[in-house]
C-alpha cells in the first residue's frame, strides 16, 4: 500500500470531514446526505485503524459534535452527550451483540432485549429539570459542552415545561431531538435546505421570537444524568416519558435477536418514505439498565448501543489497471485502478482488491465491468465483475511469485494460532533489503505517532532516498547539511530549521521509539506495554542476545503473535544494527511507571477458572480502573491468583509454592468494597 497516498487520502477526507461539521453545527447547512457523511467518517476510522500514524487530535473517534457556537452560552454536560457506534449489516449486528455477550460473560443462547427506534434525523437537545420545572437547555455541542438555547426551547409546544408528577425524579436530563415535520416543512422549503437544516437554524436564532414562528417538534428517548429516577430499562422509561407528558417515538419497539431487528430494519426502510419525519436508520439499545451501566463506553460511543444506519453507496465502472504495492511489512496489496466515478459526492479512482484470493474467489480482471461499493474501506471495493460484460481477450489476473520491488520470492506465511495460511503475500527479504519496504519503514520511523519530525515528510523522505542520503533510520541523524543546502528549493534556512526539528527529536520516549521501528503487529498501545514492561533501551535492546522469548507472553495485551514478531525482528542482524546506531545518537527516555491511585495500586492479578456472572474482560476492566495489572502465567511478579469454577489446579500449586496469595470472587469483590 503506497502510503504517501494513504496519508494524503486521510488528509484530504479529514479536511472534507471538518468542513462538514462546519457547515451542518454552525452554519446549519448539510452539504451531503448523511450516507455520504457517515461513510466518510467510517472511511477515516478504519483507515485509523490500520494505519496507527494517521491518527490525530481531529480525528471523529475523539469528537462529537463540534466546537459549540460563540454566540451562546458554553454549559458543560454533567453526562457527556456521547455519539452512537454505526452498523451497516447483519455481521455489523452480530459482532455488537457477540461483544456484548463476551464482556458480560453471557451464554449466547440468552436473547437481549432490544430498544429499536427509528433514528430521526433532528438536533439533539437536553433539558435539564429541577424539582419538575424546566431549569435549563443545551445542544449537543462537542459533547462534553453545550449550547445554552434555553429561551428557544421554551418555545417549542412538546416540550413540557413544569411537571407535576408525584415520580417525576428530583432532577434530571432528558435527552431527545428537535425536527420538523416533513409535511410542515413545504412552508420552509425555499429558505432552508431540507428539514434538518430548518430545525438547526431555528433553535440557533438569537430572538426567540423568530424561533416560536417555526413549528419545531421534540421526542425524548433517553436521559443523562438523574436524581430519583425510578425504572430499570428503557421501555419503561419511554412509558414514562408519555405519562409525564413528553412525545416519543411511535414506531419504537421491544425486540431480541438479530434476525427480529433485521426484520424491523427492513420494514422501517419500506416504509420510510411514508414516515412524516426523516430518518436515517434504527438505534438499537440494550434494553436492561443494569445491563448498560456494566457495559459502560469505548471511547466516545456507548457499548450497549449502536445505529444501523440505511443504504451504502455504490455504482459502476471499469477496472483500468491492477497495481501490487509493497507496505512496510512487506505485504502486497492489489489496488483496482478504476475509471474516475462520482460516488456519493466523492470521486473515485481506485479501489482495494483485497488480496490475491479476494482476486481469484471474485474472478476480478483488468478490462472487466466491476459494481464498487464505497461502505468504509480504507479506500472503496469492488463488489463484484458483471461476466456478461467481459472482453473477449481477458485473462486471469496472476499474483506476482516475486516482489515486484527487490525481486525476492514472495510467500503467504502459515498462522500457527488459526491453523490457516495467512491471506496476505508478503515479500519475503528481511531488514532494510528491499527498497519499497525500507522506504515506508522510514516514512513510518518519522511519522506523527514516531519521531514526529517537523519538516520530514514522506516526500523528502523518497528524495533523500533516491539522491542516497538515507537508507537506514540513524542515517536521519547523520545528514550532510551542506549537500541538501545545495539542493532546489532547499536554503540556509530551511536546512537550518531541519537541524532543528532533528535535534529536537534527538530525545525520545522507549514507547516511541519500539512503535518507530516498524514491527510487525506492534502498534502504538503494544508499544507501550513493551516500554513499561523494559523500562529501559538497553533492556529492550538485550533481546539480540536473550534467547528465551517466552517471559514477554507475561505481558498482558502482547500474544504468541506479537512475540514472534519480536523475535524475527532481533534475528535480522540489519535491525541489531539499526539499534546499536540509533543509541549512539538518541537520547531515550525510560518509561515511566503508572503511579495512578487506586485501591489496587501495585497488585497483580491473574485469574484461572470460570467466573461468576462478570467476564475476565470485565473483572480486568474493574482492576485497572483501580491501578492494577493483570498477567497471564503464575511467577514472583504475581500478588494475587483469583480463581472461580473448575480452575486450572498446577496454577493454584505453583501460585501456594510461590506463596501468592490465592483468593475466590467474592474475596476479590470485597477488596473493591462491593458485594460478590
Amino acid at each position: 500500500m503506497n502510503k504517501n497516498l494513504i496519508k494524503k487520502k486521510y488528509n484530504e477526507k479529514l479536511e472534507i470531514l471538518k468542513k462538514y461539521n462546519r457547515k451542518y453545527y454552525n452554519d446549519n447547512i448539510s452539504v451531503v446526505t448523511d450516507a455520504v457523511y457517515d461513510l466518510l467518517k467510517k472511511d477515516i476510522i478504519d483507515l485509523e485503524k490500520e494505519f496507527n500514524f494517521l491518527k490525530s487530535k481531529d480525528s471523529p473517534s475523539n469528537l462529537v459534535g463540534f466546537k459549540p457556537s460563540k454566540i451562546f452560552k458554553k454549559v458543560s454536560h454533567k453526562v457527556p452527550m456521547l455519539s452512537l457506534g454505526n452498523a451497516f449489516s447483519e455481521d455489523d449486528l452480530i459482532n455488537f451483540e457477540k461483544k456484548i455477550t463476551n464482556f458480560l460473560s453471557i451464554n449466547q443462547k440468552f436473547e437481549i432485549q432490544y430498544s429499536a427506534e427509528p433514528k430521526i434525523d433532528g438536533i439533539s437537545a437536553s433539558l435539564i429539570y429541577r424539582r419538575g420545572k424546566l431549569f435549563k437547555g443545551l445542544s449537543r455541542g462537542d459533547g462534553k459542552e453545550g449550547e445554552d438555547i434555553t429561551e428557544n426551547l421554551l418555545t417549542i409546544n412538546d416540550i413540557p415545561k413544569i411537571i407535576l408528577s408525584k415520580d417525576f425524579p428530583k432532577e434530571i436530563d432528558i435527552r431527545g431531538e428537535v425536527f420538523i415535520q416533513n409535511s410542515d416543512f413545504e412552508e420552509l422549503s425555499e429558505k432552508f435546505a431540507n428539514p434538518r437544516n430548518a430545525a438547526s437554524g431555528s433553535l440557533r436564532q438569537k430572538d426567540p421570537e423568530q424561533t416560536k414562528k417555526i413549528p419545531l417538534k421534540f421526542i425524548a428517548y433517553t436521559f443523562g444524568y438523574e436524581k430519583g429516577l425510578i425504572v430499570n430499562n428503557q421501555s419503561d422509561f419511554l412509558k414514562k416519558l408519555t405519562e409525564w407528558g413528553f412525545k416519543t417515538n411511535p414506531l419504537n419497539i421491544l425486540n431480541s435477536g438479530v434476525k427480529n431487528l433485521m426484520k424491523n430494519y427492513q420494514e422501517i426502510e419500506k416504509k420510510r418514505a411514508d414516515i412524516d419525519f426523516d430518518i436515517d436508520g434504527i438505534v438499537y439499545k440494550v434494553n436492561d439498565f443494569a445491563m448498560q451501566k456494566r457495559l459502560g463506553n469505548v471511547a466516545n460511543a456507548p457499548r450497549w448501543a449502536i445505529a444501523h444506519k440505511f443504504s451504502s453507496n455504490k455504482a459502476i465502472s471499469q477496472i483500468l489497471e491492477i497495481e501490487i504495492q509493497v507496505g512496510r511489512t512487506g505485504a502486497l496489496t492489489p489496488v483496482a485502478k478504476i475509471k474516475p466515478i462520482n460516488i456519493g459526492g466523492v470521486v473515485v479512482s481506485n479501489a482495494t482488491l483485497h488480496n490475491e484470493d479476494e482476486i481469484n474467489r471474485k474472478d476480478i480482471r483488468v478490462g472487466d465491468t466491476a459494481v464498487i461499493e464505497r461502505a468504509g474501506d480504507v479506500i472503496p471495493h469492488i463488489l463484484s465483475v458483471d461476466i456478461k460484460k467481459r472482453l473477449k481477450n481477458s485473462k486471469k489476473f496472476i499474483f506476482p511469485e516475486n516482489c515486484p520491488s527487490c525481486g525476492s520470492k514472495t510467500i503467504k506465511e502459515f498462522n500457527k494460532i488459526t491453523k490457516k495460511v495467512d491471506a496476505v503475500r508478503r515479500c519475503s527479504s528481511e531488514g532494510y533489503y528491499c527498497d519499497k519496504i525500507s522506504i515506508e519503514k522510514l516514512k513510518h520511523f518519522v511519522s506523527k505517532e514516531a519521531f514526529n519530525i517537523d519538516g520530514f515528510g514522506k516526500k523528502i523522505v523518497e528524495n533523500f532516498w533516491k539522491l542516497k542520503f538515507i537508507k537506514y533510520p540513524q542515517d536521519i541523524f547523520k545528514l550532510d547539511y551542506s549537500k541538501i543546502e545545495k539542493l532546489d528549493g532547499w536554503g540556509q534556512l530551511s536546512v537550518k530549521n531541519l537541524i532543528y526539528s532533528i535535534n529536537q527529536k534527538k530525545n525520545i520516549s522507549l514507547e516511541r521509539l519500539i512503535y518507530s521501528l516498524g514491527i510487525r503487529h506492534i502498534g502504538l498501545e503494544n508499544a507501550k506495554l513493551l516500554s513499561k514492561h523494559f523500562t529501559s533501551f538497553s533492556k529492550f535492546k538485550n533481546l539480540s542476545v536473550q534467547s528465551d522469548y517466552e517471559d514477554l507472553l507475561n505481558i498482558d495485551g502482547i500474544g504468541e503473535t506479537q512475540v514472534n514478531s519480536i523475535k524475527s525482528f532481533f534475528s535480522n542482524k540489519t535491525n541489531i544494527r539499526v539499534l546499536n546506531e540509533l543509541e549512539k545518537v538518541l537520547v531515550v527516555k525510560n518509561a515511566i511507571q503508572n503511579s495512578e491511585d487506586g485501591l489496587l495500586k501495585n497488585k497483580t492479578f491473574l485469574v484461572t477458572g470460570k467466573l461468576n456472572g462478570i467476564s475476565r474482560a470485565e473483572l480486568k476492566s474493574l482492576i485497572e480502573e483501580n491501578s492494577g495489572k493483570t498477567v497471564s502465567s503464575v511467577s514472583k511478579k504475581l500478588n494475587y491468583l483469583i480463581i472461580g469454577d473448575k480452575p486450572t489446579k498446577k496454577k493454584i500449586e505453583n501460585a501456594k509454592q510461590l506463596r501468592i496469595n490465592v483468593i475466590d470472587q467474592a474475596e476479590f469483590m470485597r477488596m473493591l468494597n462491593k458485594t460478590s
